[in-house]
């Protein structure tokens, strides 16, 4: 797996009444690391024909973060496209190291020219993979 991190630290805005950071922030964040991982390791080629969307989340809440800890973020594909998706994991973890949130999100590649969703190609897939297929 080649894995992509990102360091996090939320603001005042993304914290909820109950004084951690709101689940449609992690949401936003899962979103956020997806991109940044597509940007740093996509081709410019790449980046500028195919778009992601998410068809599923998968997100356990395992701790709380409050404004101004720092989470870091790792994310990684396992396993090879199946189509047009497939699978990306994500960990976000506290200054400690604890694990405060795991997904696994379905994401789906769409043409950007005809706006439908294609099979994923082959040498879009390989750089985020650590053994090609």
């Amino acid at each position: 797996m080649r894995a992509f991190s990102l360091r996090i630290t939320p603001s005042t805005a993304d914290i909820d009444e109950l004084g951690h950071v709101n689940n449609a922030v992690w949401v936003r964040w899962i979103q956020d690391v997806a991109t940044a991982h597509w940007n740093a390791v996509a081709s410019a080629e790449h980046v500028a024909r195919w778009i992601w969307v998410v068809v599923r989340h998968e997100i356990d809440y395992l701790g709380n973060v409050g404004v101004g800890e720092t989470v870091m973020a790792r994310t990684w594909i396992s396993d090879p496209p199946k189509g047009a998706r497939f699978d990306r994991n994500m960990e976000f973890s506290n200054a400690s190291g604890k694990i405060v949130v795991r997904s696994k999100t379905t994401w789906a590649i769409v043409d950007r020219t005809t706006g439908r969703i294609a099979r994923v190609p082959l040498d879009v897939a390989e750089p985020f993979l650590e053994d090609a297929f």
